[in-house]
């Protein structure tokens, strides 16, 4: 049976978390591994292009330096020169794992050799044409070398500056598909070179001609001075040529393009389109036109990507290039390409957005805002009237179009039939819609208001639709609220947001009580927090409805704190009120029933409170207390309180500081408690036979040794300020950074003195799995003189040997059944039924250390048997809920033998590590085999 590679765990648990996983290792250390696995003529294909993958995602993480990318850059092309000649798909990894490691560690940077070797293999690669050899296999490693190429020439612009000729030369041999990737390539080096040329105070008879034919090296100088981002914000930042030589030659080639642009795929295309675009704009002696036998095609495409590239030339070359029939016919095509019935909506709503924007169709005016659209009429609009049928992002943006085009439209028909569109909506809704169409009515309503605000026929309309939808369904009043907050933003002095409050607190107080639930209640409630906020709306109706319902109701008695809370938050903005003298009276009797016979003590100790301060404090006062007081004028500068004298310390005492830098730190003691099995009484060891059904038994019991205590020192971090040595009434929090352990509880310190024994803190985890992790520590304390702060502490690191228990069993078992239960573990694990199950062999020399010191210094906790004369040890660490780990280890003439048996094989890689650091001090080669029982183990690696 062939051993199965334990890199696809390994690698997936590093993308869960490099840095996590790097915890337990090094950069280096790892990357020499999985260099030596690619250099392993053994692996196979696929287990080397899995490596690769880490390389091209994670570059920086494993190669932090760029003298650590060159190396192994050399190394990747080493591998690239010893790989079989039918290995192509193996080869491509290669290079895009070499390009990803010269770009991202800055090798190019320091034009070593490394970057000098590879580059010259890909245009080796490039410039071999002859398929015939291997047909279309190493057509595809052309394809890829091409695309590290430009990826190359992207990130460095400039550097192929001086190949253009050769590359022009590529372009047109090509004669299969990759002939676009060399057209893009060139492209995109030509667009560099003039880009690298226009930095230059002048351009010399000829200089123009020779970049163009130039066959030489690679263009170092300009990796070595950057050249500035491009294409820039506007046509006044964009680099011009300054060239007074003849440019045929230059126009000769962006002619040619062109003309072959359309053997390109779309994508492709934009992308040629795009950087032309920007070589004409540089190269002022080359006019616009020269893109004008495109426009056509350009004008009747469905693709999105070269509607980009036509509205890149747009904005670039404005009048030079478009003409007025071209834009009306563009804007045209705009509206038709909107409603296509083939395209998809998020197409749709970016032809939309292109004719919202469209600079012809609304030009800016003085002040730098959009002025209404001019090319689209209502008549070429029509066709883009909502419906009820389109999706509602389609349905509000065609909703905004048109009324901007029906704005200042002298015929109320285009608004009408919006507003009919809005009662369709309307009537949707009122027959129980669905969430999301709930949400596009009231959205809809928004944009409806946000343009015909002004038009008191359908404002009047519209209020009177939304409280009859209103008393319908109650359950809308959130929705309502968030649509009265938006309008009082947008719509500046419109009085409808107020129309409106006033239209519902009429219609809620009029309610008949037979009529009212505790459920439409709550709604209602809402609604008149949200009136009482309003100083232009009278309360006198909304509180006497408010202890009405109090008084002639169960709602004292069954209401609850969440409903009395609601009916406080309506007092409670009352207090604000301006009008306040006027309901003084409702609100004091109000306040005073609730306090006296809600049945609440949260809610009755509120009412007291507010009843207090409104009729002790005056509405100066009050507005301060509350601190959400309306706008009351100047006041003098002195005491909020009649009580008590407000004071900087009083309000000190109130706030939660944060200190400056970490003041605690929590030290892990090195030898945790030992494990001791709960039970009263003596009980006699099991007999052999029935010792493995007993123990399991055990966890029958819920909460059976599922915990590990974790001991810490709670110290201060070397020298604090002095009035942090005493601090007292420690609350530790802990936040989880994964989902492998249960919530881990506050745990309170009474104190903490610098001159004295620092306290010891179980911190007590609950494992769900046995891995490793890393708690977020925040502590809350106070000081002498009465101050609280906060701090963060460093984050508390659960290695996996911390979460080690020795075996849980009563400790009146014999040595014997000790022995008996771990050889019957050990026995259930190797056999083929228990498919979490796997065994391995950790080998290592021992030297001149002795094995009983290694065995007794880590694992005498966890010791089942020793057999000191032949050697021999039994060793095993339960790891809650329920997991073992059982060692057998043995020594013989070479090395020492560690056989591993464990009933969940994810545990392997932590296993490997731990026992690597526990005799790393007697300088070990260690060789981990792992053997994993049956197909099934597959399944359960996919579900990681």
């Amino acid at each position: 049976m062939a051993t199965p590679s334990p890199w696809p765990q390994r690698i997936s648990t590093f993308s869960l978390s490099p840095s996590q996983f790097l915890s337990s290792t090094t950069s280096e250390c790892f990357l020499a591994e999985l260099l030596c696995d690619l250099r392993d003529d053994k692996a196979s294909e696929s287990i080397k292009i899995l490596l690769l993958s880490l390389l091209q995602e994670y570059p920086n993480v494993l190669c932090p330096s760029s003298t650590v990318g060159e190396e192994t850059v050399l190394d990747l092309l080493a591998i690239f020169n010893q790989a079989l000649p039918r290995s192509i798909n193996l080869k491509c990894h290669l290079m895009l794992a070499i390009t990803n490691v010269l770009v991202c560690t800055s090798c190019l940077d320091s034009q070593g050799n490394a970057a000098e070797c590879f580059l010259d293999l890909l245009f080796q690669t490039v410039q071999d044409t002859n398929d015939l050899k291997d047909g279309q296999a190493f057509r595809s490693l052309r394809a890829v070398a091409c695309d590290c190429l430009r990826e190359v020439e992207t990130c460095f612009p400039g550097l192929f500056s001086r190949k253009l000729e050769a590359l022009y030369l590529l372009k047109q041999q090509e004669m299969t598909p990759l002939h676009q990737a060399y057209c893009i390539l060139y492209t995109l080096s030509l667009k560099n070179a003039i880009h690298l040329l226009s930095q230059g105070n002048g351009v010399a008879d000829g200089e123009l001609k020779s970049l163009l034919t130039a066959n030489e090296g690679l263009a170092w100088k300009a990796v070595e001075k950057p050249l500035p981002p491009f294409p820039v914000s506007s046509m006044s930042q964009i680099p011009v040529l300054q060239a007074n030589t003849d440019i045929r030659e230059l126009r000769s080639i962006v002619s040619l393009l062109l003309e072959e642009s359309y053997l390109l795929t779309p994508v492709s295309q934009a992308a040629l389109l795009r950087e032309l675009v920007e070589v004409v704009a540089m190269v002022q002696a080359l006019s616009p036109a020269i893109f004008k036998s495109q426009l056509l095609r350009l004008f009747g495409t469905t693709e999105v990507t070269l509607m980009h590239a036509t509205l890149l030339m747009k904005a670039t070359f404005t009048d030079s290039l478009f003409t007025t029939e071209d834009e009306n016919f563009f804007i045209k095509r705009l509206v038709g390409m909107a409603q296509h019935p083939l395209l998809s909506s998020q197409q749709k709503l970016f032809y939309m957005d292109c004719i919202l924007h469209f600079p012809e169709n609304r030009p800016i005016s003085s002040n730098g805002e959009e002025s209404l659209p001019v090319l689209v009429t209502p008549r070429l609009a029509a066709s883009l009237l909502p419906t009820v049928f389109n999706n509602s992002s389609t349905m509000l943006c065609r909703l905004s179009l048109l009324s901007l085009v029906y704005m200042e439209d002298d015929d109320d028909k285009g608004v009408s039939y919006l507003f009919d569109h809005l009662m369709a909506l309307h009537r949707i809704v009122d027959n129980h819609a669905t969430r999301e169409m709930t949400v596009t009515f009231f959205r809809a309503a928004f944009t409806f208001l946000n343009y015909f605000y002004h038009s008191e026929k359908f404002t009047s309309d519209l209020t009177a639709r939304l409280c009859k939808l209103y008393s319908r369904h109650c359950y809308l009043a959130p929705n309502l609220n968030n649509l009265i907050d938006r309008a009082q933003e947008c719509l500046g002095e419109s009085g409808w947001p107020i129309q409106l409050l006033k239209a519902l607190q009429k219609l809620i107080v009029e309610l008949p009580l037979p009529q009212l639930t505790l459920q439409n209640l709550s709604w209602h409630l809402k609604v008149l927090g949200r009136v009482a906020r309003e100083s232009q709306v009278p309360q006198r109706s909304s509180l006497c409805f408010l202890l009405s319902v109090l008084v002639n109701s169960s709602l004292c008695s069954a209401g609850g704190w969440r409903l009395g809370n609601a009916v406080l938050a309506v007092c409670r903005n009352l207090l604000l009120h301006p009008s306040l003298d006027q309901v003084f009276i409702e609100l004091a009797d109000l306040l005073q029933h609730v306090m006296l016979h809600y049945e609440d003590t949260d809610i009755q100790d509120h009412a007291r409170f507010y009843y207090t301060l409104l009729t002790n404090l005056s509405r100066e006062k009050l507005s301060g207390i509350m601190t959400k007081g309306p706008d009351i004028g100047p006041t003098k500068v002195r005491s909020l309180s009649s009580i008590m004298a407000e004071s900087d310390g009083q309000s000190s005492c109130l706030t939660v500081h944060q200190t400056k830098r970490t003041v605690l730190q929590l030290v892990k003691v090195l030898h945790n408690e030992a494990w001791e099995a709960p039970g009263k009484g003596e009980s006699e060891s099991p007999e052999d036979k029935e010792v493995l059904k007993v123990y399991r038994e055990q966890f029958l019991s819920p909460g059976f040794a599922s915990e590990v205590n974790l001991r810490c020192h709670l110290k201060h971090v070397g020298e604090v300020d002095a009035f942090y040595h005493k601090l007292f009434s420690i609350c530790l929090h802990f936040e989880l950074t994964d989902s492998n352990y249960e919530e881990v509880k506050d745990i309170t310190v009474p104190c903490l003195f610098k001159d004295r024994k620092p306290p010891v803190v179980h911190l007590k985890l609950k494992p769900r799995q046995p891995y490793p992790t890393r708690l977020r520590t925040s502590a809350m304390f106070a000081t002498e003189d009465g101050l609280s702060w906060y701090t963060q502490l460093e984050d508390v690191f659960v290695s996996f040997p911390d979460v080690f228990l020795p075996l849980p069993v009563k400790v009146d078992w014999s040595q014997e059944s000790r022995e008996q239960l771990f050889d019957q573990i050990w026995r259930c694990t190797c056999s083929e039924e228990c498919s979490l199950s796997a065994t391995s062999l950790f080998c290592f020399e021992l030297g001149e250390r002795s094995l009983r010191g290694l065995v007794d210094l880590n694992f005498h906790p966890y010791l089942i048997c020793k057999n000191q004369d032949q050697e021999r040890y039994k060793v095993l660490f339960f790891l809650p809920p329920q997991c073992h780990v059982l060692l057998n280890i043995t020594i013989t003439e070479d090395a020492v033998h560690i056989s591993i048996a464990t009933d969940n094989w994810k545990l392997l890689p932590y296993i490997n590590s731990y026992l690597q650091n526990v005799t790393s001090e007697t300088q070990i080669h260690a060789e981990s085999l792992v053997e994993v029982h049956d197909a099934r183990i597959e399944d359960a690696s996919r579900e990681m």
